[in-house]
């Protein structure tokens, strides 16, 4: 399973249903349907919260608004069973006007060029951030506008020990090792926080690490995909070198084999612990559960060996797109609700809504002025151009075993390198189940 299907929270509890929403009358903004006629349309969307109330919300907003458009909104579940419809919808023809939907390589597998609408010549085509272009594009087309914010794989750190202690934010795997023994030598009995007891957390210092691997080698990505790049070789090898080297130096909670997600943020947010390789959604979780300690937690990136290859791995949010399908009125009104997805009042939706877990992907959107540093912090390596996409946005091949093989790894189990070479093995047969080349 994906780190973005862990995070989303697409729950299958509702089974594929719709929901209609009546058109409310207020003012015209033109086009549509013409002499006065409504044009309709659906929007198809995953029935996981808060997804399913911000698209009703979208939907309620945008209905308001133009009394020349009704849209119905549709939800479905997410995971495989709705990768799955998604899939038989498009091949059958019966796809709602505008979808809901992952990007990066997931969209990749609904054969973009084929089967959706290009909309780079819509006007907010051009503030996406690039890492955001580049995983709703092929090298065809543009197709797609992001819905919810980015969440990043880093270090969430506890700033008023950094302050304590006069740290320095690391940028080199070396300085943020000296960090760790300045904090263990004050007394503070993790450096490191690890929650083996929640496995998925255990694989952040592999999948955090790799927007450093493709620093250091642009092209892996493609040539993993091609089986023409390993895990047992550098750079790649290098997040699970590290996490053995931090489990070896004696950096983590004693209790890091059963201590849980949940535990892992308390010891960030109350200073029980320093360091915290996890996704920034965990700011959610600091300011539901403590509000007093929103401010002391902050994000550094996993550093790189060379601090000249430190970049920030972000996980994109899902995006909006437009099946062929939709001709017509219908295309023109389905790119008009698009547009408002993204307009002050959309944006507003997805903020009050969403809740930000990272920066937006476009410049339409804005983050709010009371953000946590955490999400300021983030929003300063986009801004400095040092992000890179997650692996999984730029391949499909992600094997069953990795969480597992990083516990091992991470609890003195097994060496990295034994690791790596498992987990080369691990992704054979998915690949080969995804009919991809060279495997």
């Amino acid at each position: 399973m994906s780190m973005r299907q862990r995070t989303r929270k697409a729950s299958v509890v509702l089974g594929a249903a719709a929901l209609v929403v009546g058109m409310a009358a207020c003012s015209s903004d033109g086009g549509g349907g013409g002499d006065g006629d409504t044009v309709e349309i659906t929007f198809l969307s995953q029935n996981g919260e808060p997804g399913a109330t911000a698209a009703q919300e979208l939907v309620d907003a945008f209905n308001a608004a133009n009394e020349d458009v009704v849209v119905t909104l549709e939800v479905q579940p997410g995971g495989t069973e709705g990768d799955n419809l998604m899939k038989t919808k498009l091949a059958t023809g019966e796809m709602a006007d505008v979808f809901h939907y992952n990007s990066g390589s997931l969209l990749q597998a609904l054969n973009p060029d084929q089967n959706l609408v290009d909309l780079s010549d819509q006007e907010w085509a051009d503030s996406l951030v690039e890492d955001m272009r580049t995983v709703v594009s092929t090298d065809n087309g543009f197709y797609g506008a992001p819905w919810g914010t980015t969440q990043a794989g880093a270090i969430m750190y506890n700033k008023p020990i950094y302050e304590e202690l006069g740290l320095e934010v690391p940028t080199d795997w070396a300085s943020f090792m000296a960090n760790n023994q300045a904090i263990l030598d004050s007394g503070i009995a993790a450096p490191i926080i690890q929650t083996y007891g929640d496995t998925w957390t255990s694989q952040l210092f592999v999948l955090g690490d790799f927007a450093n691997v493709a620093a250091q080698d642009p092209d892996w990505a493609q040539e993993y995909t091609a089986h023409n790049r390993f895990y047992v070789d550098e750079p790649a090898l290098q997040g699970f070198a590290n996490q053995q080297e931090a489990h070896e130096a004696g950096y983590f909670n004693e209790d890091f084999a059963s201590a849980l997600y949940d535990d892992g943020v308390r010891m960030l947010a109350t200073g029980e612990g320093a360091h915290y390789p996890i996704l920034t959604s965990a700011i959610g979780a600091v300011r539901q559960n403590y509000a007093d300690n929103i401010e002391d937690v902050g994000v550094f990136a996993l550093p790189a060996q060379d601090a000249a290859d430190t970049r920030l791995t972000v996980w994109l949010p899902n995006a909006m797109y437009i099946p062929n399908t939709t001709e017509g009125d219908e295309l023109e009104a389905a790119k008009r609700f698009i547009a408002f997805a993204l307009s002050e009042e959309g944006c507003r939706i997805q903020t009050d809504t969403l809740g930000p877990s990272g920066p937006f992907a476009t410049d339409a959107c804005t983050l709010p002025d009371d953000a946590p540093p955490t999400l300021t912090e983030v929003q300063a390596y986009f801004d400095a151009g040092q992000t890179g996409p997650a692996l999984e946005f730029l391949s499909p091949i992600k094997g069953p075993n990795l969480e597992q093989l990083t516990v091992e790894v991470g609890s003195g189990i097994r060496p990295a390198a034994d690791a790596a070479a498992l987990y080369d093995q691990d992704v054979e047969k998915q690949a080969q189940q995804l009919g991809l080349e060279g495997w």
